[in-house]
């Protein structure tokens, strides 16, 4: 069986192979290829199986999957139209288009290799992009390898190379923190529907609760602390300036969304949750970050989840590239 390449934080590596393991059996045989990239060399599951435990929540900190059909040292690599029979010879059919994705352990983007398979597949009459595709080409290059990969997108887990996502700052932005919540909802493909309600727990400066206005929900920002100026003048945006239990005494809005993004345990978060389900619709969408964990995040998200599930269904469970330290969790409220 083809080995599976999954990338993961540098500083996540051993508990996402700890999930896999516990998840697959302990006789799955994993190495390191770099800081953030690992290969299942034996006993691998199929590449299905272990995207769905990523996707469901099962297994937290893989990133981005795909399955290795070539590697070879970069002072050797193959020419243009070599690489890309490499890849066409895995396939039933040439495609119309393809994605290509590259990526390096450094800074860069292996840039040469998109330009290189780009040219060689546009040739043979195939549109490359970059994203958006059914089928991902991926191409990781570091000082000593560069390995080549193949997966359908519905088993990539993200569109971007190696998971890595990157979004467009703008002026508008008020914290750093939008990225996560807006890199959840793509990588999720979360449905916002138009003019909903949304409750966001924890809220100064503000960045989610803008993210939530771009999608179109009116939103109750909930936080001692101020909010942007820049929101002020948003009519569809209610600072509510207490605590989270102080708003709920006091609530009678039925929300579709609720988010937090509060620093603070994972139990007590996930409990703050709780909290707010009396305040929900049913089957009302919720996003919560869990943050830390200290010497053991895995177990610590996994508690975390459990208190979540008493009043939850979860729906997904990842440590996302803007996370940092944190896992986004995705639910529904029963």
């Amino acid at each position: 069986m083809p080995a599976l390449l999954f990338s993961v934080s540098p500083d996540s590596y051993d508990l996402a192979v700890r999930e896999i393991r516990e998840e697959f059996g302990r006789d799955v045989a994993v190495e390191r290829v770099s800081g953030d990239l690992g290969r299942i060399t034996q006993n691998a599951p199929a590449v299905g199986e272990l995207a769905r435990a990523c996707d469901e929540g099962r297994i937290i900190f893989v990133r981005h999957l795909t399955v290795e059909i070539a590697s070879f040292p970069p002072y050797d690599a193959p020419p243009a139209h070599e690489l890309a029979e490499l890849v066409l010879a895995e396939l039933p059919r040439h495609p119309a288009a393809l994605a290509v994705q590259t990526w390096t352990d450094g800074a860069g983007s292996g840039g040469t290799y998109y330009h290189l398979l780009d040219e060689a597949l546009g040739a043979r009459g195939i549109e490359v992009t970059r994203s958006g595709q059914d089928i991902v080409v991926s191409c990781f290059v570091s000082d000593r390898a560069v390995l080549i990969g193949l997966n359908r997108l519905e088993d990539s887990l993200a569109d971007w190379p190696g998971g890595r996502m990157r979004l467009a700052r703008s002026d508008e932005r008020v914290s750093r923190s939008e990225f996560k919540l807006e890199e959840a909802i793509r990588t999720f493909h979360l449905d916002l529907k138009p003019g909903g309600k949304g409750l966001d727990l924890g809220a100064s400066p503000g960045g989610w609760t803008r993210i939530l206005r771009q999608y179109d929900q009116e939103v109750w920002s909930v936080d001692p602390g101020a909010l942007d100026p820049r929101l002020s003048r948003d009519r569809r945006i209610h600072h509510v300036a207490t605590t989270a239990g102080e708003f709920f005494r006091r609530n009678d809005v039925r929300f579709d969304v609720v988010v937090n993004d509060m620093r603070m345990d994972q139990v007590l978060s996930a409990r703050v949750m709780l909290d707010a389900v009396p305040h929900l619709r049913r089957g009302a969408l919720a996003v919560v970050t869990l943050k830390g964990g200290g010497r053991n995040p895995l177990d610590a998200a996994r508690r975390g989840m459990d208190v979540l599930s008493k009043e939850y269904d979860v729906l997904h469970a990842r440590q996302l590239h803007h996370n940092r330290r944190e896992i986004t969790v995705v639910a529904r409220a029963r």
